[in-house]
């Protein structure tokens, strides 16, 4: 699931999050944690312009720090970022930030990334935002090798260039997956070449197939090995029969009703669905959380 909180876009914020803090977010986390759920997931941007921050808001908290900080109050659930620009960063600071955080969660780390879309955010970073996905190709070598095992990574490429210079802690897994964001042709092609998985984002249902499918195509076609994990973001939820108005996009009812909704993503390929439940508070989100791990999870697998 996506932590709420963190980010405060308002395609998806809650009217309670404007109010909320540090606590929200590590009782999220910690219920989270106890109901089984896969990972928690924190978005990314550095700075918002005005005219977007009205859409978007400016609420948008690190994420490196933020699942670093969740990391210490929780055990099993994994760590997600959805989505790191990294294009914004170097990748050597990129690669110290995450194999920290990695070290830090004993390896509990999956680096998702993605190209970025905001283009005042680039420009006053001194990034050039017309070349993000070719930016964002080369950041995604430059990271396999800084993340990697060897303790001074080796890298040469147009943009980045580095060798001899020792960066500790090394991540805990030996191979951190990275999961490529974006529903675009060149995201999916970045994807299916460079990832060890995708992230939709927010295709609708009746697209995912064809979009998978593509995937599944250049994988082929390269010749592509090893485990790749298609996900996908599922409608709103709110188990239950609600007594507000949900809007008409959340799928509500009963346990049984939501679980085999759910299980319809895996007819179509998917490994993972990322959830959102609507809620107008914390206590009623935990509760939501709690009902899906209790009554919802045992019926998907």
């Amino acid at each position: 699931m996506q932590l709420p909180v963190q980010s405060q876009s308002t395609l998806y914020a809650e009217g309670w999050e404007a109010e909320a803090g540090p606590d929200d977010l590590l009782e999220t986390a910690r219920a989270a944690d106890r109901a089984g759920f896969d990972y928690l997931a924190g978005c990314d941007h550095v700075a918002i312009p005005r005219r977007l921050a009205a859409a978007m808001s400016t609420v948008w908290y690190d994420p490196v720090a933020t699942l670093s900080f969740l990391a210490a109050a929780t055990e099993r659930v994994r760590l997600l970022s959805h989505v790191a620009i990294v294009g914004l960063r170097h990748p050597l600071l990129t690669a110290k930030q995450y194999a920290t955080l990695d070290h830090l969660s004993g390896g509990r780390l999956i680096l998702g990334v993605g190209a970025g879309h905001v283009q005042e955010e680039f420009e006053a970073l001194g990034v050039d935002f017309r070349q993000r996905g070719p930016v964002l190709d080369e950041c995604l070598d430059a990271l396999r090798a800084a993340l990697g095992p060897d303790e001074f990574p080796e890298h040469h490429g147009k943009l980045y260039d580095f060798e001899g210079l020792g960066q500790r802690p090394r991540p805990v897994q030996e191979r951190v997956l990275v999961w490529v964001g974006g529903s675009s042709a060149a995201a999916l092609r970045r994807a299916a070449l460079k990832g060890d998985g995708w992230l939709s984002q927010g295709d609708p249902r009746d697209r995912l197939p064809e979009q998978i499918e593509r995937i599944r195509r250049l994988r082929d076609e390269a010749g592509a090995q090893g485990p790749f994990t298609v996900g996908a973001i599922a409608e709103p939820l709110y188990i239950g029969a609600a007594r507000w108005e949900v809007g008409r996009r959340t799928l509500s009812g009963p346990p049984e009703m939501i679980a085999e909704s759910l299980r319809a993503y895996r007819a179509m390929g998917v490994d993972q669905v990322q959830v959102r439940f609507r809620s107008r508070g914390r206590h009623e989100l935990m509760a939501q959380i709690q009902e899906f791990g209790d009554s919802v999870a045992p019926l998907l697998s």
